[in-house]
């Protein structure tokens, strides 16, 4: 999450939990939200909300305006902590942090806790090359990787 989308989200727990609902400060973020995200939904959440919240600044405002200018606030809090979230396929590759041994016990899906035998390797070798092979569907990279960890293990056993 970058800094610009934690500090938008922060403020707007704060204003959200404040006890009289600060319209106008409302009405500033959701501004510069709509100005300067760069998540479409969020963008758009915020567009929505800021003629209501800017209603409800001007002098005047009934009690439904101001409510329904909170709900649309609301919106915009929903969206910033939805845009927070981790989303699938953009998660840290999780082989970043990885030893070379540990990689390949995991392209085998061997633990990384113990100690291992050869035929123990030789069978998870048999096992995931079943769903790699070229011949299966799968692709000449994956089999090779998979290739090279399985002699990689045996060399250490």
């Amino acid at each position: 999450m970058n800094a610009q989308l934690a500090a938008w989200k922060r403020v707007a727990d704060e204003l959200a939990t404040a006890a009289p609902f600060d319209h106008r400060a409302a009405a500033q973020l959701a501004g510069e939200i709509a100005r300067a995200a760069a998540d479409a939904t969020l963008q758009q959440a915020a567009a929505q909300a800021l003629p209501g919240l800017r209603a409800a600044v001007a002098k005047g405002a009934d009690r439904r305006g101001k409510a329904i200018a909170e709900r649309r606030f609301a919106a915009i809090r929903d969206a910033l902590h939805a845009a927070a979230l981790p989303r699938f396929g953009r998660r840290e590759d999780p082989n970043k942090m990885l030893t070379p041994e540990e990689r390949h016990r995991r392209l085998l899906g061997l633990p990384l806790d113990r100690r291992l035998y050869g035929p123990e390797i030789n069978q998870a070798y048999k096992h995931a090359a079943k769903k790699v092979h070229p011949d299966a569907g799968g692709s000449e990279r994956a089999f090779l990787e998979l290739s090279q960890a399985r002699d990689a293990l045996m060399k250490r056993v």
